[in-house]
Order: C-alpha cells, then structure tokens, then sequence
C-alpha cells in the first residue's frame, strides 16, 4: 500500500507549494522511490477551461484530456512522467459527483451532508492513485490557503485519513512564510506560529514545516518555530528564495527534507539520491554559452503564469542549446503596420501564441507577416498557427478577407474553421478537442528533421481548425501542411518554403517538454534562432563575420 504526503500552506498564497510537493517528490523518485503527485484545488469550477488566463494562469491539458491546473505542469516537468485526470480535483468535481449520487438514490434516503458524504467523496479521490501498488508514495497538494472557507472540508478529509491510516503511513508538510521587516531588520514567525495553531485547530498537526523566507535562518529561529508549532527542529525547513524553480530540489536536499520524509513514513533501504542529469541541466542553465531573444506575441502578457509551460520550455530548450533565451513579452493588441518594425527588429525568433477570441488577432497576424517576410524564425502555437495561415491567405494568396469563423463569420475565404464534430456542441466547459492525438509527419520536412520520426502524439485544446477545403491552394503557394492526423486528415503541421525556419502547429507541444525530455520544437527553434542572431551580428561586425569564416 503506497504512503501518503499532505502539502498545505499557511499565512499567504502563491508561496509554491507545488515546486516544493514537485521538488519533494523529486528527490524521492531520485532515491528509487515510485511517487506520483496530485492537486487539490477549492474552487467550485468543475475545472479550470472556462476560466480567463487572468483569473487563473494557464490551463494545463494532460494526455487523457483532462483541462487541469498549472502546477501538474510542475509536476511532469519535474518528475518526467504524465499525470491524468485523476491528478487533479476540484471542489466542484467533488459536489457534482456527490450530487449526481444523491439524485441517482445512492445513499438510501439519508441526509446528504458535507460530514461524512463531502469529505468520504474527496477521500476517496485522495486515496484513488495509492491502490493498485503502482506508486510507493503519493503526494496530495491542497490549494489555498488554511483558514479559507472553502478549503475546509479538504482540511477535515486530511485529518480523516490522519486517524485512518497507520501513522507511519501518512504525513503533513507544511509551507508558510516568514516575513522579514525591514524597518525591525527580523524575521518574524508570528504568522507561521498562527498558521500552525490554525491547522491544528481542524485536527490536522504537521510533520515538517517548510519557510518560505528572503533570509537565512538561524538556529534559534528555527528552534522557536519548533517549540511553537510542535515540531522537532530538523523538520523545520528553510526555503530560501532561488534564481529558478529548478534549484529548489538542491536546496530541499541541503536540508535534509527527503531524509525526515522517509524516517517518518519508515521508509528503510534507500538509496542515495540519483540527480546527474539534474545538475547537469542546472549548470547549462546557469552558465549559458550565448544568448538569444525571443519574442512572445501574446496578448495575457501582463500575467506570466498564462503562458507558463511556454517559458518552461525555453528554459528546457535554452539549457540543451547551452544559450540562454531572454523573452520579450509584446502585446499582440498594440502591433500595428506602422510599429512592427520597431517593436520586432531586434529579435532573434518569435512565437505566436495560443489564445481564444478576436482581441489581439490582427497584431499577431502583422507579427507573422514580419516574421515571412524577414525570414526571422517563427514558431506559433494553435492559434499562432492559425494566424500564419491567414497572414499566408491574406499576403501571398491575395484573400484579402481570409479569416477565422471564429473570428469573422460572414469572411468568403474560411481558411480556419469549426471542427465539424465541435458545430452542435451547447455546453462549453471540457467539449474542445482535448488530449493526445497521434499526426503523422511528412518525410523531408522540416517537422520530420525536427522530430526524427513520421510518427507523433501531441497534446490538444481548440474547436477551429485548418479548413482542408483550401489545402492545395496553400501547397502550391509554398505553405505545406506537413502533418496531418491519420484518422481525420486534420492539418496539425503547416511550415513554409524557403524560409530558415517557419512552422506553426495546432497542438500544444509546450505541454510535453521536461527537464530530461526537451520538446524538440522548441529545441530547434532556439537552434534556428542563435543562427539568425549569429548571422545578423556577423552583417554587422565585420570581424566577427571573418571570424566564423
């Protein structure tokens, strides 16, 4: 039977409990360990696919479809395996399940109430992952924060489970914040000491406290802490901020948090941990040999986490390039014919991004068009694909009103349109087109270089795709659809002649790219862009040109 990891978090939000439940498991899994995690979230939202990117971040597509949160991102790029459904839960699933039962007489006339209905139900899915012995350890993430209404009832299934189980089976981490007052020149721990007796409060006693703090704490701090919340003053840990998320594993392991893990949960045998390939990847990451600038053409800009897998993996494809990739964040709203000159000259790639609605399109489509005609590489992504077929219909075919139905219904030249299977869909939550699909790549092009295969699986999320009406149309003109789904014929790959590199695809490949498994999309585009800014530079500086001669 697997052994369970309970990760709250006290004081404030946004402290990172999914990079310390990902960075926990991390180092387990590097010991050996099989260790999967979920999340917990206490919105009433069934999932997070009808929730605007400023409400919420990005939305996170798993290979089954699931729409989930942004930290199972985390948690795959970290531990290098997929996660599922079942990673993640939200109260609203929870209800909507419970619901379901009572109309359908499951629980024989009884009153239906939050204890014990509620809490068996989220339970239930709390222990869901642990059977069946495919994982040693499950990691349960709980979103918000303790002392929030709605995370309660999650709170009370934890303390539950905390009596059910065997006590060497179960545990609770803790995240909370010690502030640092500048004008006293001291950490305080008042609020981790209120934050604790809050927990405890509901039953729920933690096991390890983990400090999110800007300074370095001391013995006597870390002592205080102890005696006030209970704890012994090993399993306070500090979490001191890091230049990058991917550090955090390192520094969870300088102080001892995967040992006090496995000597509560009496886990013996174990090996040291195994993380070659992580500082590996940390010190390409650290010490880059060159830099490029990529511009993001996005129109959730103001908020980075609505395009969090995307700087993930440049990160990912910056480190195995040894390069190092500045974003520049530009506002598809405010690109016009006039400015795009100066907003994207000195650029060494670009990428156009997902995103739904008519806010923004006519920037990104512009963008595009500098990107062909300048022979800058470019990269879109869904609908960043879309727009390059337009800017393509619109410039080189002369479809003057070529457009998206999505955007334009009356345009006489559809290039993009709704899915047929997507035309008599009413409820929108969890309908698009989710998941893993398998494309098939054509041979010689450049997505087969790119890949190395003609087969694929890809992530989706839409509802409008490549009109196959105008294929031959475009693959006279020189935008060859390179891909296509075997079953359906759905175009997921377009990318254009004589340029160095131009490709726009309809899946989500941001959502597969790890620490140990790069997207090779990305990869190669980093690749495509430090070979424009070296030639550019070479144009410029003469004798950096005889040099690379």
């Amino acid at each position: 039977m697997a052994k369970y990891i309970f990760v709250t978090g006290g004081v404030t939000s946004s402290l990172g409990k999914g990079i310390i439940a990902a960075s926990l498991a991390k180092l387990l899994q590097a010991r050996g360990l099989k260790v999967t995690i979920q999340k917990f979230d206490p919105y009433i939202n069934i999932d997070p696919g009808t929730l605007n990117p400023y409400e919420h971040g990005e939305c996170y597509v798993t290979d089954d479809g699931a729409e989930t949160d942004l930290d199972l991102g985390h948690y795959e790029r970290f531990l290098n395996i997929p996660t599922s459904q079942a990673n993640n839960v939200t109260t609203g699933r929870i209800y909507q399940t419970v619901i379901n039962k009572e109309r359908a007489g499951d629980y024989l006339g009884k009153t239906v109430q939050v204890i014990p209905h509620i809490t068996d139900e989220i339970k239930n899915r709390m222990l869901l992952l642990g059977k069946g012995g495919k994982y040693d350890i499950v990691i349960t993430e709980i979103g918000g924060t303790v002392g929030d209404i709605e995370s309660l009832p999650f709170v009370e299934a934890v303390r539950q489970i905390q009596w059910e189980l065997p006590e060497e089976d179960c545990m609770v981490v803790h995240l909370t914040l010690i502030p640092y007052l500048k004008a006293a020149k001291e950490l305080k721990t008042k609020p981790t000491q209120h934050s604790v007796r809050m927990l405890s409060q509901e039953g729920v006693h933690p096991n390890v406290i983990v400090c999110r703090t800007e300074h370095p704490l001391n013995d006597e701090l870390k002592k205080k802490i102890a005696l006030f919340c209970n704890v012994k003053p090993n399993a306070v840990i500090e979490a001191m901020d890091a230049s990058t998320i991917y550090e955090v594993p390192l520094k969870m392991l300088q102080e001892g948090l995967d040992v006090i893990v496995l000597k509560k949960l009496q886990i013996n045998g174990y090996a040291a941990p195994e993380l070659t390939k992580w500082r590996a990847f940390l010190d390409k990451l650290k010490y880059p040999q060159s830099k490029v600038t990529i511009g993001l053409i996005g129109k959730y800009i103001e908020l980075q986490d609505a395009y969090k897998s995307i700087l993930e993996s440049f990160i990912h494809a910056g480190a195995i390039n040894e390069c190092k990739v500045q974003i520049v964040n530009v506002h598809s709203e405010f690109i016009t014919d006039e400015n795009v000159q100066e907003k994207l000259k000195d650029l060494d790639g670009l990428l156009v991004a997902p995103g739904f609605g008519n806010r923004g399109v006519e920037g990104k489509i512009i963008a595009v068009k500098y990107a062909r005609e300048n022979k800058l590489p470019f990269f879109g992504i869904c609908l960043g694909m879309q727009m390059a077929v337009i800017e393509f219909a619109r410039n080189v075919l002369g479809w003057t009103d070529a457009h998206s139905t999505e955007m334009d219904k009356t345009t006489t030249h559809p290039v993009i349109d709704l899915m047929e299977e997507q035309k008599n869909i009413v409820n929108l939550g969890g309908t698009m087109r989710l998941g893993a699909y398998p494309c098939e790549i054509q041979e010689g092009s450049l997505a087969h270089k790119i890949y190395g295969t003609t087969e694929i699986s890809e992530r989706h999320r839409h509802r409008w795709e490549f009109n196959n009406k105008y294929i031959a149309d475009f693959e006279n003109a020189g935008l060859t659809p390179s891909g296509k789904n075997p079953a359906t014929g759905l175009v997921e790959i377009v990318e254009l002649k004589d340029h160095p590199f131009f490709i726009g695809v309809q899946y989500h490949p941001e959502l597969k790219s790890t620490v140990e498994n790069p997207q090779p999309i990305f990869v190669h585009f980093i690749k495509a862009a430090k070979a424009f800014g070296d030639k550019r530079d070479a144009v410029k500086n003469p004798l950096l040109q005889s040099e690379m001669i």
